[in-house]
């Protein structure tokens, strides 16, 4: 066995069982590996950020870490972005990068990187294999790291000799995933319950684990037990809504909008999140979002154990056998008529099938969908906690791989999709149900309403110039076409809706383009 094949067996063994893979010359031997396990799923991504942003959405459906395989230091560069939004979201991720064998980097040869330096600032964990005999302790502690709660981004350097090299003695014992998630403080716990049995305006602000699961129906409980209001931030990593779900309200992404949501409350508590704050600094507008005088509680930390905690939280206050309200079911008639805001969202309302996943990054366009969709059928929805653009299709590839028996709906802008369309390609390759809605306004819209947001006035025809999209108009069915895509352009919103149902009713890929 070589450095190379032990390293795959180690991450097969440990659960890894899908590589999301952009290999070069280095990696040879490794994906030589890769292909010789039939226990290792292989995925070829075209773009590094595309192999990195579907480990994001493996792991954001499966709780458990994907690995990618990235080429030397520029293909790790090439897939820092979605690496960001990952580590944002608190998603486990192992990123195998290739790297010259020990005697060829004296020659500082044209690909020779720093890249632990590339990695460090996205990463928590970084480690140079030093040879094949220890690849196999250096991999299951990078799947331990990855697996751990919060996720962490793991990132191991894999020199080509060490690859080749043969394995002289395997380690005597491997890391182990640490599983068991924090306890919260007891005096917090109390803190908090005083809080709320005050009386007084509360809002609570779930984030990750806690936006799901038997977490999220405590919460529910919670809030029915104490007329505390449940919320999430405008960016969240995944969330269980929908029918027969407990709702969250959702704070506004505009600062304007974000304070008058917040105004009103004295106490805002936290779970697995800090306090809401501006996704941008603006020319004579707060950073923080929420009114002078209210008070901040922290009630689970990043590391901590949600469901425990809500758990602690009714026996405080006598609430453990409360009822949560649960959303009902909103039958929402099918729109006619112009494409907009909420024609859009009212389709996506009618059509979306039950346990589907939305992905979203649809910025301006989808903004209001949320909203208006809080009564569809129960599904997951998927947002970008790390603000880096082109993260949706991806995201959207790594969740299908991850839940194969479910529809996946990617929502993305014209402007957005352009910086990862090759997992258009991916998904074609792998036979993915992923319906990609691309909302082709020609245009960064967001970018002009955040030129008014800045002060900056009127955009004139130069500074447009940068902002439109249009010279020349992207050709959305033969792009979807050249990687395989079956694809339809819509105008209207009864036209939107049918090709929403058309596209839950064939397996595979699609695209939907939006006209608008």
């Amino acid at each position: 066995m070589n450095g190379a094949e032990s390293l795959v067996a180690t991450l097969v063994g440990q659960g890894v069982d899908i590589c999301f893979a952009n290999p070069g010359t280095s990696e040879m031997h490794f994906l030589a590996a890769l292909g010789n396990n039939p226990k290792m799923r292989s995925v070829l991504c075209l773009f590094e950020g595309v192999a990195t942003g579907a480990a994001d959405g493996w792991y954001r459906m499966k709780d458990t870490p994907a690995s990618t395989l990235l080429h030397l230091g520029p293909g790790l560069a090439n897939g820092l972005a979605n690496i960001h939004n990952a580590k944002r979201a608190s998603s486990g991720m192992i990123n195998v990068v290739g790297e010259h064998s020990v005697s060829h980097l004296k020659y500082d040869p044209p690909l020779t990187s720093d890249i632990e330096g590339l990695a460090r600032p996205l990463s928590h964990w970084v480690r140079r294999a030093e040879s094949s005999n220890t690849i196999a302790w250096d991999a299951a502690q990078a799947v331990a790291k990855a697996s751990g709660h919060p996720g962490q981004i793991a990132t191991l350097i894999l020199p080509g000799d060490t690859s080749w090299q043969q394995v002289d003695a395997a380690p005597a014992s491997l890391p182990t995933r640490v599983q068991a998630r924090k306890a919260p403080s007891a005096e917090r716990i109390e803190h908090v319950a005083r809080v709320l049995r005050s009386g007084e305006p509360a809002l609570i602000v779930l984030a990750n684990k806690a936006t799901r699961g038997a977490a999220l129906e405590k919460a529910g409980r919670v809030a029915a037990a104490t007329g505390a209001l449940l919320g999430s931030q405008f960016f969240t990593a995944r969330i269980e809504r929908g029918a027969g779900r407990v709702p969250l309200a959702r704070i506004p992404y505009a600062v304007a909008q974000a304070t008058a949501f917040l105004r009103d409350f004295r106490h805002i508590i936290t779970v697995e999140t800090r306090e809401p704050v501006a996704f941008f600094a603006y020319p004579d507008k707060p950073s923080l979002l929420k009114a002078e005088g209210t008070l901040v509680h922290p009630l689970v930390e990043a590391d901590e154990n949600s469901e425990l905690a809500f758990d602690m939280l009714l026996q405080a206050l006598g609430a453990s056998h409360t009822a949560a309200v649960l959303q009902q079911r909103i039958e929402t008639a099918v729109p006619t008529g112009a494409l907009n805001p909420a024609s859009i969202a009212h389709a996506l309302a009618a059509a979306l099938p039950e346990h589907c996943i939305v992905v979203d990054e649809s910025l301006t366009t989808g903004r209001e969908s949320m909203s208006l969709t809080m009564g569809a059928r129960p599904h997951d929805l998927i947002n970008n906690m790390g603000g880096s653009i082109g993260y949706a299709t991806p995201v959207a590839t790594g969740a299908a791989l991850a839940c194969p028996d479910r529809r996946v709906f990617c929502m993305v802008g014209d402007g957005s999709a352009m910086y990862t369309i090759q997992s258009l390609w991916t998904q074609a390759r792998e036979g993915l149900n992923v319906t990609t809605i691309i909302f082709a306004n020609n245009s960064y819209a967001i970018l002009k309403a955040e030129y008014a947001n800045m002060g900056a006035g009127a955009p004139n025809e130069r500074a447009l110039s940068m902002i439109d999209i249009d010279k020349p108009r992207i050709d959305w069915l033969a792009m979807a076409k050249s990687m395989g895509v079956p694809s339809v352009a819509v105008e209207t919103a009864e036209g939107f809706h049918k090709a929403l149902i058309d596209s839950t009713r064939e397996t595979g890929p699609c695209l939907i383009e939006v006209r608008l």
